[in-house]
């Protein structure tokens, strides 16, 4: 676990997470363009959780929709934002060349920041499912070092029908199980938190935006879950005086 310092007071820090970008639906990276070139950079820092594009082969992925997003990062980052990000299920390969390229510093896959105040445990929230005996498998390969390895070392286009597959899989699949397999297990929350000795979580993955207020060990504890952006844009804003869910409409 990290500790990170302080945030300054007044100023927001943001959180966002499930944007799954991708040059089908240029909208929403209109969306997320305009967020970092205006909202964003009223911020202390930037927080992304997890699955910033649909789909990520690579960083010599030659992808024009996703170039644009990088100098969208950059841009915010020269400003003096500082972005996070967290990998997700569908861009588990974003690499050192995206970080130097977007200027956003990669995160691993469990942090815990001071929160003004509050320690906050941070994750993409996969690892939550634990329900979901065939995704955690599927998670187990894919983040097995020779497999990236096997992958990364393919032609492009090669990569790219291979992505279109597991996409196509997975979204089968999810459409053939119950709500309770998709969603986090609770036991796996209370032990992750206990793990890392905090009483706030904040995470994505499930596309089910809520704050859900529970006791954990005789206190109160909070966990905070980030919503998507398919329909709309998704924001956790937090400040001194708290953290609120907000909407960001498309158009």
């Amino acid at each position: 676990m990290i500790i990170a310092p302080p945030h300054p007071p007044m100023k927001p820090v943001l959180f966002i997470s499930d944007l799954h970008l991708d040059p089908t639906r240029p909208r929403v990276s209109d969306l997320f363009l305009d967020f970092l070139a205006g909202e964003a950079r009223t911020a202390t820092a930037l927080y992304i959780l997890g699955d910033l594009f649909e789909a990520w082969i690579g960083d010599d992925d030659p992808e024009p929709e996703h170039a644009r997003v990088i100098a969208g990062l950059r841009a915010a980052v020269d400003s003096g934002v500082p972005i996070f990000v967290m990998h997700g299920n569908r861009d588990f390969l974003l690499g050192d060349d995206f970080a130097r390229r977007s200027g956003a510093q990669q995160l691993p896959d469990s942090l815990v920041i001071e929160l003004f105040g509050t320690p906050t445990l941070l994750l993409h929230g996969d690892t939550l499912c634990t329900d979901d005996r065939a995704y955690q498998d599927f998670r187990a390969m894919v983040r097995d070092s020779g497999w990236q390895g096997d992958f990364l070392a393919r032609p492009i286009h090669e990569r790219q029908a291979i992505a279109r597959q597991l996409r196509e899989t997975s979204q089968r699949a999810t459409r053939g199980k119950p709500e309770y397999i998709t969603d986090v297990n609770a036991a796996a929350v209370a032990d992750c938190m206990r793990t890392a000795g905090v009483r706030q979580l904040i995470h994505g993955h499930t596309h089910r935006p809520a704050v859900h207020d529970f006791e954990l060990d005789g206190q109160a504890a909070r966990r905070i879950v980030l919503g998507d952006w398919y329909e709309q844009g998704s924001l956790l804003r937090c400040t001194e005086a708290g953290c609120r869910l907000e909407l960001l409409p498309v158009g």
